[in-house]
């Protein structure tokens, strides 16, 4: 009998846990929505070599063109979603070119983030002259446009990946900066922090263990913004020339090489933008969730 109840009960428990998670997934269907497509972006960039079906740097001018394999009647496209203008494999190639887009993206974020925090602390927290410094500097930062400074640094120091994530970190730092220093000048005038201070507590300790803390959702969810905007900047410049280099599998890449092929061979053009779509619809769905479950008085 005693193991009847036992069994019964951890029926219960495993029929009480699937409710939970189908109520979850119910109650936050954009946050999935979004989850579920950073997570296959991310494994499809991870495994991309285990994934892939070709080659994405092989060319089969045999294979030129090629319509996508569901919509070829005469069985000779080899490619899902078809071939490209010397004949390489497009999912292959979309497949590879998530690495690139999550590497300047997640890249990019982290360097905007470190140096954004920590000046928009120094700004915020220490004040006086400054943040009347670091304050201007974010004026003049805002005030130039980025893809024009983008094209004016590449067209000097030439193109490449790394070259793309300096410009991204050195170029958003703003963005942090302004958002930590706002919450910071909140933030500072609480009493448990005008209590830190009275019992002797350093700056030090005092930033690491109460102003950090709180401002981490808000860093969280902009960082998560960031990288969908710094994927569609990544395929911008190299769409026009100025980003990865052209033997290097991007999204970008393969939207202006489909420049000329967009009426009669519109899936070169309409596979990558769909992967860039969804990438970072992915992006905004999962930072919106973030931001209404991490500070509910945002909601809109």
């Amino acid at each position: 009998m005693t193991q009847i109840m036992e069994a019964e009960t951890v029926e219960i428990k495993k029929v009480s846990r699937i409710i939970s998670i189908l109520k979850f997934i119910k109650n936050n269907p954009t946050g999935i929505i979004g989850l579920l497509l950073v997570v296959t972006t991310i494994l499809c960039a991870i495994f991309a070599p285990y994934i892939a079906p070709h080659d994405p740097g092989a060319a089969s001018l045999g294979h030129r063109l090629d319509l996508p394999k569901w919509l070829d009647d005469t069985g000779k496209s080899q490619y899902l979603l078809g071939g490209d203008q010397v004949g390489r494999d497009l999912l292959s190639r979309i497949i590879y070119g998530a690495r690139i887009s999550l590497l300047v993206g997640i890249c990019g974020v982290l360097i905007s983030l470190v140096l954004g925090t920590f000046l928009g602390i120094v700004s915020g927290y220490f004040g006086k002259w400054m943040d009347d410094l670091i304050m201007r500097l974010a004026e003049v930062q805002l005030g130039l446009p980025f893809i024009l400074l983008a094209i004016v640094i590449m067209s000097v120091f030439g193109t490449g990946i790394e070259k793309i994530i300096i410009i991204l970190g050195l170029t958003y730092w703003v963005s942090f900066a302004r958002l930590i220093r706002g919450e910071i000048l909140a933030l500072k005038e609480q009493e448990y922090i005008q209590a830190a201070k009275a019992i002797g507590g350093t700056h030090f300790k005092i930033i690491l263990k109460h102003i950090l803390p709180n401002v981490a959702s808000s860093i969280l969810v902009l960082a998560t913004m960031c990288i969908a905007e710094f994927i569609l900047l990544e395929a911008s410049l190299t769409f026009l020339g100025l980003g990865v280099e052209p033997t290097v599998p991007s999204w970008g890449g393969m939207l202006a090489d489909s420049r000329n092929y967009m009426t009669s061979a519109w899936w070169i053009s309409v596979f990558p933008g769909i992967a860039i779509m969804l990438t970072v619809l992915g992006f905004n769905l999962l930072g919106d969730w973030l931001r209404d479950r991490l500070d509910p008085n945002m909601k809109v």
